[in-house]
């Protein structure tokens, strides 16, 4: 027992030793807005996820740096990376966990909906059956979660998908040049989407559907390297209650 003790104790120290030799953790982030947006004439990353992270490296008195890397290389990169790094705003499901380390939440998203072409009128009032619906595309993003009730409807129901590595607001300009019929975000994303009148989804609108729950949590999202010990510093300076 004195053994395993004298281990739990040393293995706490190597990585509060990690912390305070000043070693800067790599905090990746692309550009999403409202969720991760670069100030302006600044160095400054903020946004719903972005603000409550950066929040929390501070609080917790580690070092970290913003480093822009497209979201398909982020969980690529990090998986069995022997440097400590982490990204923002991921989802957290099953066979994440068995890959990555993950903060408590740092955010919610509203219930998920659709950002349709203009012209498409859902079939229905729920998602299931307007994914039944015969000729339907969906353009989903290749390796992206949308939680687990959209995804087990993906594969179970399996309608026709174009599937794309592009960014959000590409993707956006993918579904207003009838690339496929409509795309997943949450209501905050397709709201502020919709909104810009002259930007990447101009000429689409918001669906919802009466079947989708509260979104999905969001949280920081690290390679294994971080150790347990940063994870739990991290935790304890994440101050946003997430229901």
């Amino acid at each position: 027992m004195g053994g395993v003790t004298r281990a739990a104790a040393l293995s706490v120290l190597c990585a509060g030793a990690l912390v305070q030799a000043g070693e800067v953790i790599e905090l990746y982030y692309f550009e999403r807005p409202p969720y991760v947006m670069r100030r302006p004439g600044s160095e400054d990353v903020v946004g719903l996820t972005a603000t409550p992270a950066a929040q929390a490296f501070k609080g917790a008195g580690i070092a970290f740096r913003w480093v822009q890397l497209p979201t398909v290389r982020q969980l690529v990169t990090l998986k069995d990376s022997p440097t400590p790094a982490c990204a923002v705003g991921w989802f957290r499901n099953a066979e994440r966990d068995q890959q990555f380390k993950f903060t408590k939440p740092i955010y919610r998203d509203r219930p998920t909906v659709a950002l349709a072409r203009a012209d498409f009128t859902p079939p229905a009032a729920t998602l299931a059956e307007t994914l039944r619906h015969p000729g339907l595309a969906v353009l989903v993003k290749d390796g992206f979660s949308y939680g687990p009730l959209i995804d087990g409807m993906l594969a179970q129901i399996r309608p026709a998908r174009v599937v794309t590595s592009a960014e959000t607001q590409a993707m956006a300009r993918m579904v207003a040049a009838q690339r496929a019929h409509l795309m997943f975000a949450a209501e905050e994303e397709a709201t502020y989407l919709a909104e810009q009148t002259d930007g990447p989804a101009a000429g689409l609108k918001v669906v919802h559907f009466t079947d989708l729950p509260p979104g999905e949590r969001r949280h920081i999202l690290c390679s294994k390297a971080v150790p347990d010990e940063v994870i739990e510093r991290l935790n304890k300076a994440i101050t946003v209650e997430v229901p």
